[in-house]
């Protein structure tokens, strides 16, 4: 199978990880600007374990790094995976090839190539090219364990937001063991500047087993020409798929990680209050929020129409991001009366939409606290450009940026200071 065709979640993860490690190195000031847009969306997406569709392309805007490719059919050499933890005695391996034909034995029937998968050793999937007699389409199941109860389990089973990930149809469900079910019916493109569609199902159990299965209406999930209107299997015939109980047996071999030895990556803390409500409170009186949204991440977003059309106000809180100063992204920035360092950015956004364009204000405060905020001339990302400017002037993002509902500004903090130590 053409290496160009698949794509590995778990692997798009590791990826996505490195990428964003590299990209702390990046200089290139779009690349960061874009980064620290993105940062609270990406925090969410990196954490789903579904097939990379296009709205976890948020997650690896601007930044570098080598792509990992699957190597192959086969499972991975035990010599080369020696200190990976052992599965339970009592539970056997499952071999890419198990996979792949437990894959084949659900679908049924039809003509099945460029087989290829991972054995529970490591990141378990089976990727297949399905044909049931309307035209090839590739089908995948991926398996993993997540912690039972946590906002990851949570997010695997979320609907995405529509203004960021467009789709036909998010239906969840919770199933009579207790397990949560979500199937989404969306497309490989956000933009849909390609006629591929991808249609997934994620199933959550009670126990933190996650099967994740996909399929598109092509022979391949990028740069294929599409073989039918829509993927193979509907609604009900992805819930069958995903709720086997093979794949559970399946996830029981997984090696499980000792958890103790594992350094938690650092997460950035949310801003205190309610992000999306504060910026929608800090909009100009001339403008109407027509909708809103945003995560504990410490990213938000508003959209606002003004009467003129639509656009789109992001805003992401990051803390202890002092370090930004020294690069070029800060550059000819200005100090405004408290310490703060602050910046302003033209561009036409991160998504080659036409037309497009975006105002940024990007900050730094005394203490480290980064406020960035956008505008855009669309109503989302992907959209094309209902105005020919943002609805909010760079004036108006300098002052939400500088707004001390974001943080106390070097007056507050050095009042605060002083009242703790009088008291």
């Amino acid at each position: 199978m053409p290496a160009q065709q698949h794509s590995d979640p778990f692997e798009d993860r590791i990826v996505a990880e490195l990428r964003d490690v590299g990209g702390q190195f990046d200089a290139d000031s779009h690349a960061l600007t874009t980064a620290g847009l993105a940062r609270g969306r990406r925090l969410r997406l990196r954490r789903r374990a579904a097939v990379v569709g296009g709205a976890a392309s948020l997650a690896l805007v601007g930044v570098g790094g080598a792509l990992l490719l699957p190597g192959g059919g086969t499972d991975p050499d035990p010599s080369s995976v020696a200190s990976t933890p052992s599965a339970s005695p009592t539970v056997p391996p499952v071999s890419s090839q198990e996979l792949i034909s437990t894959l084949k034995e659900q679908l049924g029937y039809g003509k099945f190539s460029q087989e290829t998968g991972r054995g529970t050793a490591d990141s378990p999937y089976a990727w297949l090219v399905w044909d049931d007699g309307d035209g090839g389409s590739v089908v995948s199941v991926s398996l993993e364990r997540v912690e039972a109860g946590s906002e990851n389990a949570r997010q695997l089973t979320e609907c995405p937001d529509k203004t960021f990930t467009p789709y036909d149809s998010c239906t969840t469900s919770r199933l009579e063991n207790g397990s949560v079910l979500k199937i989404l019916q969306g497309y490989e493109y956000p933009d849909k500047r390609e006629p591929t569609k991808l249609w997934t199902a994620e199933l959550v159990t009670p126990r933190g087993e996650h099967v994740s299965v996909a399929e598109w209406n092509a022979e391949a999930e990028k740069g294929s020409p599409v073989t039918r209107e829509n993927p193979p299997l509907d609604a009900a015939e992805l819930k069958k798929l995903v709720t086997a109980p093979a794949w559970l047996k399946a996830v029981d071999a997984i090696p499980k990680e000792d958890k103790s030895s594992l350094a938690r990556p650092e997460e950035t803390s949310a801003p205190s209050g309610d992000i999306r409500k504060d910026l929608a409170y800090l909009m100009p009186d001339d403008v109407k929020v027509v909708s809103r949204g945003g995560d504990e991440s410490g990213w938000g977003y508003v959209v606002v129409d003004d009467g003129k059309g639509k656009s789109l106000v992001e805003i992401n809180v990051q803390p202890n991001m002092g370090d930004l100063l020294g690069e070029s992204i800060f550059e000819g920035s200005e100090e405004v009366g408290d310490g703060t360092v602050l910046i302003t950015r033209e561009d036409a956004g991160d998504k080659d939409v036409s037309g497009a364009v975006r105002w940024t204000v990007d900050t730094v405060r005394i203490n480290g606290l980064r406020v960035v905020i956008s505008a855009l001339n669309a109503g989302g990302p992907h959209d094309a450009p209902s105005r020919d400017k943002p609805a909010l002037t760079m004036e108006q993002l300098k002052k939400i940026a500088l707004s001390s509902k974001w943080g106390p500004s070097r007056e507050e903090a050095l009042t605060g200071q002083k009242n703790s130590d009088q008291g």
